[in-house]
């Protein structure tokens, strides 16, 4: 296992502190967009600082920054740990990040600059993407070397969840960016049911496989017990592909009318995806999930598991026709986005950060209780911006059909609820410069230990060469 983690190190802290920084990158940003909604004037002499640059900015950053590059880091370390087999190429597999950190940091300045693409998760400018998609490739190509490679044959849940990510992913990109922003690219509302067809894709299939597979091999690591049942999981990973690869066009959308009603149809279905992992972690749990000391990086977990179902349900929700005449075109559904998004992935790629990291170096965190406090903090920056933005969505679409109210009055009563969520962002953000701090220092403390004995005793053998005749 030293073998295998000593493999894994230098791509792992390549994403993984490049993850944190884009993550505090994009707390900076939320935050900026958030105030923009009671603070109009924030920025109001800086063009770049307008809320159509910054939240495209938080946004990006944490799917790109983050999410997609601590899901890869994570997926490298559990399938060779799961297969016992080294990383192949582990400085390809950095190199990747590299590329893919700088098409982000590229594709990040020409938003701030203005060259937006204007549809929702692909503002990423074409020569940023280049980058992404090229650093993608060297990334999964050597993370697929690496399962190919494996000395443990019989492949398990987690396994068939992050081999499907890896293909799902460019796929899914390369198709939409290629429709979208190419020299000949589709024309008319085809060009939004691709934009859906690909929020859709990479929200609800890519984040699922992947935050999924993880909770699956982490619950079985931290409960010392096997899945439930690898046949629940099965069920679990063929409901994701068939149903949720459907979901994401809103059924008032300007196209012909079996394409919203296939949406919303797949959408509801997906209730049985949440319920068989509810069942699943609910019965290989049993009872010790109440009797055990749950660590740091298990709370992290827990929590994204819990977040994933309550997302889905409530997404779900939002897609029947009666509650979607309400909830549609209102915050409602940007609240099931940061649940799912930030309450169920990122939750989730953090604790398998703060479990992995001190694996792979051998150290553990500088500060015991840093970890729990960052849980608490994410915690209630999530509560406070998920709760306000749902109930305030419901709330919203009731005065929306309220013909006593104006539209500046339903406008006024909605930002209530967004001074609340401002306040999340704070803790949001607190949150993730402990654990952007936590890297750093483990970092710090890795380099003395390793490097600096290593230094002094070259440094102490030219000294000695050079006094001796």
């Amino acid at each position: 296992m030293a073998e295998i983690d000593g493999s894994c190190r230098v791509p792992l802290f390549l994403m993984f502190v490049s993850g944190a920084i884009w993550l505090v990158i994009a707390s900076v940003f939320g935050l900026i967009a958030s105030l923009k909604f009671h603070m109009p004037d924030l920025f109001a002499n800086c063009a770049a600082m307008t809320y159509g640059r910054v939240h495209p900015v938080a946004t990006n950053a944490l799917i790109y920054g983050f999410g997609v590059q601590a899901g890869l880091g994570v997926a490298l370390w559990v399938i060779a740990r799961l297969g016992m087999t080294r990383a192949s190429q582990p400085w390809l597999i950095a190199l990747g990040a590299k590329l893919w950190n700088f098409g982000l940091l590229v594709g990040v300045i020409g938003i701030l600059a203005g060259d937006n693409t204007g549809f929702e998760n692909l503002e990423i400018p074409r020569y940023g993407v280049v980058f992404l998609f090229l650093g993608y490739l060297l990334m999964a190509i050597f993370i697929l070397a690496t399962l190919h490679n494996r000395e443990e044959r019989l492949l398990v849940p987690s396994q068939w969840f992050l081999l499907a990510a890896l293909f799902w992913f460019p796929w899914i990109y390369f198709t939409a960016n290629y429709l979208l922003l190419s020299h000949a690219p589709v024309r008319g509302i085809t060009q939004a049911v691709i934009a859906w067809w690909y929020s859709g894709n990479l929200n609800l299939v890519w984040f699922a496989l992947v935050g999924l597979a993880v909770i699956f091999y982490f619950i079985r690591q931290l409960m010392n017990r096997p899945l439930y049942s690898h046949h629940l999981a099965a069920f679990t990973f063929w409901t994701i592909i068939l149903f949720a690869s459907w979901c994401g066009v809103p059924s008032t959308a300007p196209v012909p009318a079996w394409i919203p009603t296939l949406s919303t149809v797949a959408t509801v279905l997906t209730v049985v995806t949440a319920l068989s992992v509810m069942v699943n972690i609910r019965k290989t749990c049993g009872t010790g999930c109440a009797q055990t000391e749950n660590p740091a990086p298990g709370k992290f977990i827990a929590f994204g598991t819990m977040a994933f179902v309550i997302a889905w349900l409530l997404n779900a929700l939002g897609a029947v026709p009666g509650v979607s005449s309400v909830t549609g075109l209102t915050w409602y559904g940007v609240g099931v986005w940061e649940l799912n998004v930030f309450g169920f992935f990122a939750m989730t790629m953090i604790g398998a950060i703060y479990y992995i990291v001190p694996q792979v170096t051998g150290i553990q965190w500088p500060s015991v209780g840093s970890p729990k406090r960052h849980y608490w903090f994410a915690l209630l920056g999530v509560f406070l911006i998920v709760a306000p933005l749902v109930i305030g969505g419901v709330v919203q679409g009731l005065n929306w059909r309220n013909v006593k109210m104006s539209d500046l009055d339903v406008a006024k009563n909605a930002v209530n609820f967004l001074r609340i969520t401002t306040i999340g962002e704070v803790f949001i953000l607190l949150g993730n410069l402990m654990l952007l701090g936590n890297l750093i220092g483990l970092s710090v403390r890795y380099y003395k230990l390793h490097f600096v004995p290593v230094y002094k005793g070259a440094l102490a053998e030219v000294k000695t060469a050079r006094v001796k005749p």
